[in-house]
């Protein structure tokens, strides 16, 4: 569909002259020429220092507003900061948590979840955030490749994770948050409640201020765990500038779609508050880049929920007035589709975003027609971006719905061949992204991250192409993965599992299409001659050594060796015409 066909007006400024002008010169959003890590690029010149001067403007701003909800807990501003601060003053005082020492965050979306968080970014340790789903397994080996000091993690987590501890000799201290007073045997384990109490009364601790520790935009802050086509997960290493330049980026998009419609860019209302349904993990980069940290800079709400459920979520739309939805596409259809919708008043939703899966075009039709009202939204980025890199929103959105959208100022996309030379417009290859929020490197990986981060590009292993105007249009995956509801799933780490079965001679792992979870795990095997097993044992076997989420739905089976080519690579996209696509 051609650009100008939503409305004769349609648009009012290209996509060049809007970054300009919100680039320009005493624009919130301004960047200039500078260099991070050695590397020229453009920078954003507003952009806070660090994680934790966000928190001490948002505190002293918004004191007494809500920063997140949970159930019957109510977390003020000004609460988080008290907490955060008795907490910080734990970890440095009576923990020795250093500058550049790894702090793990593993629990469900919890109000304990930012307190560590912010805690660890506020005294320069690394905030190391992990899979709440991971097993005893993976929990190991995360916290072991780290070199995790200090874990804060939720009663179910410590299960997970009490019969790996004797094998994890630097993890020093482990702190359960939302401990309900048992008496651990193990020294190494206390409950946070004994420092900071309960949410509900955080407000009403000492303000006893941050300890004093110089922090800088180019002082490591936090390191998230991703993977690889080795299928180990990988952990990238970002800066604090890297997470903060994120938001900018996500700014930048959304008030370029007032610009391109011709419309003034608002002047923020102080007396307005909006509101995120948490809908995502916090330990995903979405989760926290782009919600948790953002939605302090902005005075904004969130509410998190125990576990997603679309009927739950209707009432506390309505309730606590969520101005913003989404995280993967799974949850708009699963609100859109929810036979109760119409109960419950919704109008104060504002925006549906999603990204992190693949999305179906029919989806911004969809929420178009049953929320004109409400901006949709989808957008690229990966872990090593930090979250956001391009968005996707508003007509542009409509317009072009098999599109991640164009990048802001700050942000350089470029498609190369195999030898990583630049392509023309409209040529698929490999997408290289360069930008302020792009992470610094792995964590111990030399090699992987001389693949991945090359003089200020992340080679993403993404095929995509991009059009004349600079909108971003993904294709395929180099990289051996598929995405279930927003969850990276490497086929390799899979695959190994299957392969772990003595019954197994090969395995291949597929996804599956699917309309609300964008993929499922398919897998193909074949046995070795004179063994015999089922599908539900060699899923209960897979069960048995990776997250519940990477479990394939189905497994078919077959005599014959399974198809490759001359290479030797198995012929996936043959195997994937083998499964039907699912509702």
């Amino acid at each position: 569909m051609p650009a100008d066909s939503a409305a004769p007006a349609w648009p009012v400024m290209s996509i060049a002259d809007a970054n300009a002008a919100l680039g320009g010169p005493g624009s919130p959003l301004e960047i200039r020429d500078g260099e991070v890590d050695g590397v020229k690029m453009k920078v954003y010149v507003n952009a806070p220092p660090t994680i934790r001067s966000i928190l001490e403007m948002a505190a002293a701003t918004w004191p007494e507003r809500d920063y997140v909800v949970y159930e019957d807990e109510r977390v003020t501003f000004k609460g988080m900061m008290r907490a955060v601060q008795h907490f910080a003053k734990v970890l440095r005082e009576t923990y020795g948590i250093e500058k550049g020492d790894r702090v793990a965050i593993i629990m469900r979306n919890y109000p304990q979840w930012p307190v560590a968080f912010f805690a660890a970014c506020s005294i320069g340790a690394i905030a190391t955030p992990m899979n709440s789903w991971w097993t005893g397994d993976e929990l190991e080996y995360g916290l072991s490749f780290a070199g995790v000091k200090l874990a804060v993690v939720d009663g179910q987590i410590y299960e997970r994770m009490r019969e790996h501890m004797k094998k994890l000799p630097e993890l020093e201290h482990v702190i359960i948050a939302r401990d309900k007073g048992e008496d651990h045997a193990d020294p190494r384990v206390k409950g946070l409640e004994t420092y900071i109490g309960d949410a509900n009364s955080w407000g009403e601790l000492d303000d006893i201020g941050l300890p004093a520790v110089e922090i800088g935009p180019e002082d490591d802050a936090t390191i998230m765990y991703t993977s690889g086509t080795t299928g180990k997960p990988k952990g990238a290493l970002a800066t604090n500038r890297a997470v903060i330049s994120n938001m900018f980026n996500s700014s930048t998009c959304q008030a370029r779609m007032l610009l391109r419609r011709g419309e003034a860019i608002p002047e923020p209302d102080p007396n307005e508050q909006k509101a995120t349904l948490l809908a995502i993990p916090f330990f995903h980069a979405t989760g926290s880049f782009a919600i948790l940290i953002p939605s302090m800079l902005r005075g904004d709400k969130i509410v998190a929920m125990y576990k997603w459920d679309a009927g739950e979520a209707l009432p506390i739309i309505e309730r606590e007035k969520i101005t913003a939805v989404g995280g993967v596409p799974a949850i708009a259809w699963q609100l859109l589709e929810h036979p109760d919708r119409d109960k419950y008043d919704l109008s104060s939703i504002q925006a549906i975003s999603y990204g992190g899966a693949p999305s179906a075009p029919e989806l911004v039709s969809t929420i178009k027609k049953r929320f004109p009202d409400a901006a949709p939204g989808n957008g690229w980025g990966m872990t090593e971006t930090c979250a956001t890199a391009t968005l996707n929103i508003g007509e542009d959105y409509v317009n072009r719905p098999s599109s991640a959208g164009a990048p802001p100022g700050a942000v350089e996309l470029k498609i190369c061949d195999p030898d990583g030379n630049t392509m023309p417009a409209g040529e698929v290859g490999e997408l290289w992204c360069k930008s302020p929020s792009n992470c610094k490197r792995y964590w111990n990986r030399p090699e992987a991250t001389a693949e991945t981060f090359r003089d200020g590009w992340v080679v993403t292993g993404d095929l995509a192409r991009i059009d004349e105007e600079g909108f971003l249009f993904l294709v395929d995956r180099a990289k051996d993965m598929l995405i279930r509801g927003g969850e990276n799933i490497y086929c390799i780490e899979v695959e190994s599992a299957l392969y772990d079965h003595p019954a197994v001679m090969d395995a291949a792992v597929v996804g599956i299409p699917h309309k609300v979870l964008g993929e499922e795990v398919g897998a193909v095997v074949q046995l070795k001659p004179g063994k015999t097993v089922t599908q539900d044992e060699l899923r209960a076997h897979v069960a048995g050594i990776l997250a519940a989420f990477k479990v394939p739905v189905e497994i078919q089976f077959q005599d014959e060796p399974l198809p490759r080519n001359a290479n030797g690579k198995i012929l996936k996209p043959e195997l994937r015409s083998r499964f039907t696509a699912r509702a």
